[in-house]
């Protein structure tokens, strides 16, 4: 039974990651003034107390250096290193979680209001939480943990803090609140030595026994890329992956044909234009082969242990190229097909779209084109056409225009992700 009606908590090292872009931070502010900057381990001290306090204690700095220091970190922070950061693997499950046993959920941090706010929306946690505490920049002392936390809660609530660090467990001692110290975090056991906490976490698995909350098993997802060759489909599989990661999700990459190490030796053979008189047939039994060794040894045991699988093409592009540039129809393909995937298909598919003239020309820019790559406009025009029919068909395909930047696109494909997988009831 759920234990408290209010949880908060602390941001750096409890909900988030932050290290690296706190400490790149500092060490551009330190640069900046011409300090020297210190060994890490002194350097890590930044993480978790107010700026002002470690610059003065750790650096050495009088009161306006100190201030100084805080403005060229904020600079760097606001533009940077705010993104340089991850969720922590488990929290978003253990939010839902809470969320779903109707318990208020604060955040109360020293880090000033605005990027906390901006962290929170980026990595798409701010919909968890009811109330967001953290220092104003006009706010000068700023408010103390405590007061933050007063501020994280309505009143009357049966409460608890987490926080990786001793302020936190102070903060909620002063205003009589609970307090769970967040040993996964920024602190070390001997500070939180002094409190009387209602327990400690090593993990986020750890809180939901502290909390009394049921651990749900992690929800799977399959994720797929297709388009035409070109279209950018390897870069944006990895940059989503990268993207998911931070996001706080179990993601595994993986691609086709290859994936294992029987895929791979049958990539060989696919794309090596010394086989350019394979038959058809041939190429397609060739893919179904390979998928299904991917599917049984790949994708099946992540999805089964709960994991975000992204695949770099699937069986679609099997049915656009075999089935359509090939001539081969696309129910024969899919009848050849049917034994590799078993049934397992993706939540949503990402269709960067791309004409085909184009994509050919950006994948041999700089390298020699494959045997696929090679086929022939006249066959690069058909496998488009197929593709524009299988999107057409199918909602679980997202198309996205990949005629943009590397990175106008990959902003695309997240935000059209996140959206499906929102829809999907992912946390």
């Amino acid at each position: 039974m759920i234990k408290y009606q209010a949880v908060v908590f602390d941001l750096d090292g409890t909900l988030t990651d932050s290290a690296p872009g706190i400490l790149a931070g500092a060490r551009s502010a330190l640069e900046t003034m011409g300090r020297p900057v210190p060994e890490e381990a002194v350097l890590r001290r930044f993480l978790g107390p107010p700026l002002m306090d470690s610059f003065t204690r750790l650096c050495g700095m009088s009161h306006e250096d100190a201030a100084r220091a805080q403005d060229i970190y904020r600079e760097y922070y606001n533009h940077t290193g705010a993104l340089q950061n991850a969720v922590y693997p488990g929290v978003r499950a253990l939010l839902a979680g809470l969320r779903q046993a109707g318990v208020h959920l604060g955040v109360a941090t020293h880090k000033p209001l605005a990027p906390t706010m901006k962290i929170l929306k980026a990595f798409d946690l701010l919909r968890y939480f009811d109330l967001v505490a953290g220092p104003e920049l006009w706010e000068n002392p700023g408010p103390t943990k405590g007061e933050l936390i007063l501020r994280a809660l309505p009143q009357g609530l049966r409460a608890v803090m987490i926080g990786d660090r001793a302020t936190d467990l102070e903060g909620a001692r002063q205003v009589g609140v609970d307090s769970i110290a967040a040993l996964y975090g920024y602190g070390h056991p001997e500070e939180f030595a002094p409190f009387r906490s209602a327990g400690l976490a090593h993990s986020v698995r750890d809180l939901y026994g502290l909390l009394g909350l049921s651990e749900q098993a992690p929800r799977p997802c399959f994720i797929s890329f297709e388009g035409n060759d070109g279209a950018g489909k390897s870069t944006q599989a990895r940059l989503l992956a990268q993207r998911l990661r931070q996001n706080g999700h179990d993601v595994l990459l993986t691609r086709e044909p290859g994936g294992t190490a029987v895929g791979e030796k049958i990539r060989d053979i696919l794309l090596d234009r010394a086989n350019n008189d394979m038959d058809d047939l041939t190429e397609a039994l060739l893919y179904a082969a390979a998928r299904a060794q991917h599917v049984r040894q790949v994708i099946l045991p992540a999805l089964k242990a709960g994991r975000m699988v992204i695949s770099d093409r699937y069986v679609d592009s099997s049915l656009a190229y075999q089935g359509g540039g090939r001539g081969l129809g696309i129910p024969r393909v899919r009848q050849i097909n049917a034994p590799a995937v078993e049934g397992c298909m993706p939540d949503l598919t990402v269709f960067l779209s791309l004409p085909p003239g184009e994509g050919i020309r950006r994948a041999v820019r700089s390298r020699e084109a494959d045997r696929l790559e090679a086929a022939g406009d006249a066959f690069h025009d058909r496998v488009a056409g197929a593709f524009r029919d299988l999107t057409a068909e199918d909602s679980r395909f997202i198309v996205v225009s990949s005629e943009g930047s590397k990175q106008e696109t990959a902003e695309l494909v997240f935000a059209r992700v996140q959206e499906r997988l929102t829809a999907l009831g992912l946390p």
